[in-house]
């Protein structure tokens, strides 16, 4: 016997909502749960990339990579962490 990993979702929503949805799957030639799980699994993979993954414009790209590979000169600030850090490291 085959098993299938599932798990069942249920919502109320009101009939104007149910009769919404119901239309623009139809006028997608799908069934109402298939509709349903596409557009809910489009909103959830966009709400993850808008809030884990960083995007950068092109001028935003290039000042990062710029200051990677050309970093600034130290000032006195970050010479002071810098000795704190390797005295805490020789510890």
């Amino acid at each position: 016997m085959m098993t299938i990993n599932s798990a069942r979702l249920e919502a109320r929503i009101s009939k104007d909502l149910h009769i919404l949805i119901k239309h623009a799957a139809q006028l997608e030639g799908r069934s109402l749960t298939d509709f349903i799980i596409t557009a809910v699994q489009s909103a959830a993979q966009k709400t993850i990339t808008d809030t884990q993954v960083l995007q950068l414009s092109i001028n935003d790209q290039v000042r990062f990579a710029e200051a990677l590979f050309l970093p600034p000169a130290h000032n006195s600030a970050m010479e002071k962490a810098l000795e704190q850090h390797h005295h805490l490291l020789e510890k």
